[in-house]
């Protein structure tokens, strides 16, 4: 945030500090441009107040991954204030969640315990993150359940990727969320006391974490104990949440304005640029796919998830026009091998837009059946050859003459007289399983519309005991 230091994931430990992310005597920070148009670009997005003076704090405590004892923060003049998020939840309601401020910070190092960190012996720091920017949002205690907590999460980093202030990679620790539950009788105005979850790392453990304070607190208020203040640990493997300080306050930190840093002044005509300049977020991507494309909610909700997704959706439609024959084929086969969130492998993947385009014109225009067109996807998945390329050279072009599959589901019925007793006897199921039998004898090549009305006028006849 205030150094050059490279900030690459996963490089040796303490191989990416210096003089100044250390803190040494003689040394002077200097602001990162980039780090603050990136806040200002997010606070932009959040619907935020951008305050165009504000300044950095030095905020005071002791913690051995904190090489300077000290840490470069923003306290009571942050860059942004005041915003706000809309989520939309699973019953189809909208939730619009505050945002109280967002402010620029620099990270701390990491301690790594011999271990368990109650049983450790040592403990190691590495320091390559501390001086890593970040950027801090807090939000108003507007959210009322764990799976609001999630659905607020998930919304909330889908707008930073695709700001593209952040990778949105929380194994790797470049987001990452604290969260404070606080319980209140039903009917009451006035919060009870909050506890603070700290450094939860993906959205299923911000769902458990918070269903089991929710639960822990709810045991405790109703044996008539009193909740301390506190920070808590999440143990994702043991799932429960544990105490590791008390939680402490802004006057303990003893902040005060940074001296070495001059205040922040943001010009009003940046601030317009960068406003001009923000790109189309999630929210009014999911509501033009419904408008433009004619798709279901469920299906814009799922396509939109990340910007590559909803490129990697729209390039394919510009050469497939039909929206729904392509949302279902990237609901169900593409992302069942790519998820969704997963940017980098939808934007490497051999099976481009184009290609996917190309295996639907092939079952549009009947070339090959569905069944034999997700073997196909397969192929083109592993390999990246074109749909019609291995269609051609596999020899599985879709058979549709009528005479010689005819002979194929008489030999079928014959083969199998149960199923066609049962169909006799008004189980219509049995035609499903006899339909299933035939495209098996075909190694899935038949066209299914020909089998289906050769196998109706058979079994039609069996009904009528002339089969």
């Amino acid at each position: 945030m205030f150094c050059g230091c490279p900030t690459a994931f996963g490089a040796a430990p303490n191989t990416q500090t210096c003089p100044v992310c250390q803190g040494m005597p003689g040394v002077l920070p200097v602001i990162n441009r980039r780090a603050v148009e990136f806040g200002i670009r997010t606070a932009l997005a959040f619907n935020c107040r951008i305050n165009t003076a504000c300044r950095f704090a030095r905020k005071h405590y002791y913690y051995p991954d904190m090489p300077k004892n000290y840490q470069i923060s923003q306290y009571e003049e942050p860059l942004a204030e005041e915003g706000w998020l809309e989520i939309d939840l699973p019953d189809g309601t909208t939730r619009r969640i505050g945002i109280e401020r967002l402010h620029l910070e620099e990270d701390v190092g990491k301690l790594v315990h011999e271990g368990t960190l109650e049983a450790a012996q040592s403990s190691l720091v590495d320091y390559n993150r501390a001086g890593v920017p970040l950027m801090e949002t807090v939000s108003r205690p507007d959210l009322r359940s764990p799976e609001e907590a999630a659905a607020y999460l998930k919304a909330f980093r889908a707008v930073l990727v695709d700001l593209g202030v952040c990778d949105g990679n929380m194994e790797e620790g470049s987001l990452r969320c604290d969260a404070n539950v606080s319980l209140r009788p039903r009917g009451a105005a006035t919060l009870g006391t909050k506890v603070e979850i700290k450094n939860m790392n993906s959205f299923r453990n911000v769902q458990r974490a918070l269903e089991f304070e929710i639960e822990r607190q709810a045991r405790a208020l109703g044996a008539g104990e009193r909740i301390v203040q506190e920070t808590r640990l999440w143990d994702a493997e043991r799932g429960y949440t544990r105490a590791m300080r008390t939680k402490e306050y802004a006057h303990d930190y003893r902040y005060f304005p940074e001296p070495d840093l001059p205040p922040l002044a943001l010009p009003d005509a940046w601030i317009d640029e960068l406003r001009r300049n923000l790109p189309e977020l999630p929210r009014a991507r999911r509501h033009r796919f419904v408008t433009q494309y004619g798709l279901p909610a469920y299906d814009a909700g799922v396509l939109t998830q990340s910007r590559a997704l909803a490129e990697y959706f729209e390039q394919a439609v510009g050469e497939f026009g039909n929206p729904k024959i392509v949302s279902n084929w990237v609901m169900s086969e593409l992302l069942r091998a790519l998820p969704g969130d997963d940017e980098r492998a939808l934007r490497t993947t051999p099976l481009t837009p184009a290609r996917l385009a190309g295996l639907l014109r092939l079952i549009d225009d009947g070339t090959i059946s569905g069944k034999i067109a997700k073997d196909v996807f397969e192929r083109m998945l592993r390999t990246g050859e074109a749909a019609d390329t291995i269609v051609q050279r596999e020899g599985l072009t879709q058979v549709a003459d009528v005479g010689a599959l005819a002979a194929i589901v008489d030999r079928v019925l014959a083969d199998n007289p149960k199923p066609v007793e049962d169909y006799r006897r008004g189980r219509a199921a049995a035609a499903k399983a006899l339909m299933g039998l035939v495209m098996k004898a075909t190694q899935g090549k038949a066209n299914p519309a020909v089998v289906t009305r050769l196998l109706e006028e058979k079994l039609s006849d069996a009904k009528g005991g002339q089969l």
